[in-house]
């Protein structure tokens, strides 16, 4: 069974083989979209806690906390998604272990609060046990059906649950040692990967891994369009309107628009069929594109509220608390896709000189304030794909030496 047909019922089972890393049309599954919903939740709930921090002017004491937490919902999704790019079969048997992983992703953004709050990872520590439970069985199953990758399938399992046992273990150490563990887990996590494959590669599919990531990308964008909804929602009922709220909501969907254009100017798809060993330093590497973004919607609601006089939080922080996710999301799109693809088509020195001006904008808000600095980023960021699609443009039509 094959996506191009999600409407016909499932068989029960279907032997589990790797899928053809050339398979024609090769799309995101219903299944596969049905999933990411579940992340929206938890994606919601970290923006959400970062914002309301930020506004009290506590930004740096959760920042920890939120890059701790957004790891556990990045790397649970990422689980998922490089597994059934190689072997989803889409039967019955397939769509409940999948279940059981989006049931564990709801538990774990039930524990989002306690976890910005107390330092409490319990609940997440459950929704990654439940989610590990469905994932383990199948690679369990793909190893029992697909002898090519049994090697590497059980690899797969056993690293998986020796570090979920790390992670159950660590809710028994004293609270002082939370950073350290955290950090020694998320590596042997990251290292599990690495370790798996040693033995051979799985076969996931180029073209619909960088969908999925493209995916994801928009999921995380909409949640900053929905934190900035929040933001003016909230303005309007506290104050009214103004025309700060106003240029800064408009400047922030106009910002949003530009980055979204500028992430997928990239051909990753292309640049991961033909160098597929530098797949994981790309995988990974994501974690900080979609980190910024979901800052980014912190920021942008944390600004509105700002600009309306909400928030306990100076000029300069909440400025920054855009420009930094902005400049840190730019300098990730070049740095992720230099190595991948024979020319980046957004020009290393444009974008070292767009991150520089984002970074110096926020030092002009005596003069323009808070509005006027989102404006200029948002104006920034736009002239950045103007610049880009005309060097494009101009490079189709420049005669090959």
């Amino acid at each position: 069974m094959t996506n191009e047909t999600p409407t016909r019922p499932p068989v029960f089972r279907i032997r589990m083989n790797g899928r053809a890393t050339d398979e024609a049309h090769r799309v995101s599954s219903p299944l596969e979209l049905l999933f990411d919903l579940t992340f929206v939740v938890a994606i919601a709930q970290v923006a959400s806690q970062l914002a309301t921090a930020a506004e009290h002017g506590h930004e740096l004491q959760v920042l920890g906390p939120y890059l701790m937490v957004f790891f556990a919902i990045w790397w649970a999704w990422m689980n998922f998604t490089w597994f059934a790019s190689a072997y989803d079969t889409d039967d019955v048997l397939y769509r409940l272990t999948t279940l059981i992983q989006m049931a564990g992703v709801l538990v774990l953004a039930a524990g989002v609060p306690s976890a910005f709050e107390g330092g409490d990872f319990t609940a997440i520590t459950i929704g990654y046990l439940i989610m590990r439970v469905g994932l383990v069985s199948q690679w369990v199953r793909a190893a029992v059906e697909h002898p090519e990758g049994r090697v590497t399938d059980l690899r797969y399992a056993i690293g998986i649950s020796v570090v979920q046992l790390g992670w159950v273990s660590r809710l028994a150490l004293p609270a002082e040692w939370g950073w350290w563990t955290f950090l020694i887990l998320a590596a042997l996590d990251l290292s599990v990967p690495l370790w798996a494959e040693r033995t051979g590669k799985t076969s996931w599919h180029p073209h619909h891994i960088a969908e999925r990531y493209g995916l994801f990308t928009i999921i995380v964008l909409g949640e900053s369009v929905s934190a900035s909804a929040i933001g003016v929602q909230r303005s309007l009922a506290a104050g009214g309107v103004s025309a700060s709220l106003v240029t800064i909501a408009a400047a922030g969907l106009a910002l949003l628009f530009a980055l979204w254009w500028l992430y997928f100017l990239e051909p990753a798809a292309e640049g991961l069929t033909s160098r597929r060993g530098r797949s994981f330093y790309w995988g990974y590497g994501h974690y900080f594109v979609f980190a910024s973004l979901a800052a980014l919607g912190a920021g942008l609601e944390v600004a509105v509220q700002h600009g309306a006089g909400h928030t306990e939080m100076s000029d300069t922080a909440a400025e920054y608390a855009i420009a930094i996710p902005v400049a840190v999301f730019l300098f990730m799109l070049w740095v992720l896709h230099a190595p991948l693809v024979p020319e980046v088509v957004i020009r290393p020195l444009k974008t070292l000189l767009t991150i520089a001006l984002v970074l110096l904008l926020p030092l002009a808000s005596p003069v323009i304030g808070v509005a006027g600095v989102v404006v200029g980023i948002a104006v920034v960021a736009g002239l950045l794909v103007a610049i880009t699609l005309v060097d494009s443009a101009v490079r189709r039509q420049t005669p090959a030496p």
